[in-house]
């Protein structure tokens, strides 16, 4: 990992530091080839006033007797100008140069800068002489009866601006010396944060979200770190996400195949006693008066107990397909409760069993589903008349929690309790305590279930207090403000995990 990100870095340096040595070297050449030209023609300009200085000072010799028409003088004060001197008449004849033979020399009134001087004026051109054959800048200025001209080559202006040049490009690539170490230490600085940058986005590649960049500043590349560490966030919190979802899948799974094998167990019970019982009235006993009403009374109770069974699975089957509809509002907890205990009380009359009701003394109301609390609380009071042996008592009532806004509902029996180790599966479908005892008193297995179900479907919870011998206490809590639920069942999770 360190190797590739090693070579990675170096990699995005070289390429940076390219970069920029590609861009000093343009902008150098630019600089050369804009500032040349710059140079070289103001260097040509300022010569060209210097020579147009010089002849005008010589025109002035000419008019206090300097004799320019002899060739030794005229060569003398080429020399001094450091130039080509050429005296030409008013007719353009060439009476005197320093460089060359005026017998050889043609008319030179047709020259421009000539021209202009004969005409009074002052000329000035750039051209091959055709007398030397090198290309010289020319300047001319009037004098009496004709013109003063005064050349120099071309190259020796080339000359100077060549050195000029060197200068300058020495000048400039120094002045770049700085530009390049700053560019050394920003490429570094670059390459190591792209270099991290792009490790990270391979470790993301790979599957490890739970790394994470560190911020190496507040410009673009930091924004993009912040960005990118947003990103691995979420995909671990989306990484995590799935394999919830995958292991609540597994689970339910396993609780499908389990559910499957329980209800095939259940129906299998009672069905097979139907069966035989069934036939053994078809095959005589109806006509035995001493079993044929008991054979008729145990088939009538198995019946009960499917149908029993089938309306608990019907229950959860509308919650678990999100078919259960809820009607929430506020309700006087002690009138559902009082409703509640007079709809069981003839129940446990005949069951000898005393079922009270305690008021909360103050008025309290809860935000539910009436009949889903009403459901709650029959299964509770019906497990505890299961449970509970003649003479015994069942208390219902319920009390607000200070500071949880939530009011508790309780349903406590006076019957044969539970064992310590069996409350954490007792709201598992299908789990029983007693599974003889149970289906002997016509327990489907579902009941606890659905109360669990419904009370969380009501942004409730329950829980069971019990000792063994003495009795169990069951308690369930209701939100007293609107907790925003949805009224149709969305509980399908809730439901996989027992």
């Amino acid at each position: 990992m360190g190797l590739k990100s090693s070579s990675m870095t170096g990699k995005i340096f070289f390429k940076l530091i390219g970069t920029v040595l590609c861009l000093l070297i343009i902008a150098l050449a630019a600089v050369d080839f804009l500032a040349m030209r710059v140079v070289e023609n103001t260097y040509q300009e300022t010569l060209e006033r210097e020579l147009f200085d010089k002849g005008a000072m010589l025109a002035m010799g000419l008019d206090h007797g300097l004799n320019l028409r002899d060739s030794g003088v005229v060569r003398s004060f080429a020399g001094k100008t450091r130039g080509r001197l050429t005296l030409i008449a008013q007719d353009g004849r060439v009476l005197s140069d320093s460089d060359a033979s005026t017998d050889q020399m043609e008319n030179h009134r047709g020259r421009p800068e000539v021209e202009a001087a004969l005409a009074g004026r002052l000329g000035s051109a750039r051209r091959k002489s055709t007398t030397m054959g090198v290309d010289f800048l020319y300047v001319a200025v009037p004098v009496a009866d004709g013109a003063l001209r005064l050349a120099v080559p071309l190259s020796e202006i080339q000359g100077q601006v060549d050195v000029i040049r060197h200068r300058l490009l020495v000048a400039t690539a120094i002045a770049f010396l700085p530009a390049i170490l700053i560019a050394l230490w920003f490429a570094r600085v670059i390459a190591r944060r792209l270099g991290s940058i792009i490790d990270y986005a391979a470790q993301l590649a790979r599957g490890n979200f739970q790394a994470r960049l560190e911020r190496t500043g507040a410009d673009e590349l930091g924004l993009l770190e912040i960005k990118l560490n947003e990103t691995g966030e979420k995909l671990e919190g989306m990484f995590q996400e799935l394999e919830r979802e995958h292991a609540e899948l597994e689970k339910v799974e396993r609780v499908r195949k389990d559910f499957v094998i329980n209800v095939s167990h259940e129906l299998r019970t009672p069905l097979a006693s139907i069966q035989g019982y069934t036939e053994t009235l078809l095959d005589g006993a109806l006509d035995d008066p001493n079993h044929n009403v008991r054979f008729l009374q145990i088939i009538r109770q198995n019946t009960e107990r499917l149908a029993n069974l089938t309306a608990d699975l019907l229950t959860l089957s509308r919650v678990e397909l999100k078919q259960q509809k809820f009607s929430f509002a506020n309700y006087n907890v002690d009138r559902l409760l009082e409703n509640m205990v007079d709809s069981m009380s003839p129940l446990a009359g005949r069951k000898n069993i005393r079922l009270t009701r305690i008021e909360t003394g103050a008025p309290v109301e809860a935000f539910c589903d009436s009949e889903a609390v009403n459901q709650v609380v029959s299964n509770l009071v019906d497990n505890a008349l299961k449970y509970t042996p003649a003479g015994g008592e069942i208390t219902v009532g319920a009390r607000v929690v200070s500071g949880l806004h939530t009011v508790e509902v309780f349903v406590r029996d006076t019957g044969i309790g539970i064992p310590e180790d069996e409350l954490p599966r007792l709201f598992e479908r299908f789990y029983r305590v007693d599974k003889a005892r149970s289906r002997e008193l016509g327990g489907t297995g579902l009941g606890l279930s659905i109360v669990k179900h419904l009370v969380r479907a009501q942004g409730g919870d329950v829980r069971v207090e019990s000792t063994l011998g003495q009795g169990s206490n069951f308690i369930f809590t209701l939100p007293i403000e609107d907790l925003g639920l949805s009224e149709d069942s969305d509980i399908r999770t809730q439901l996989t995990i027992s």
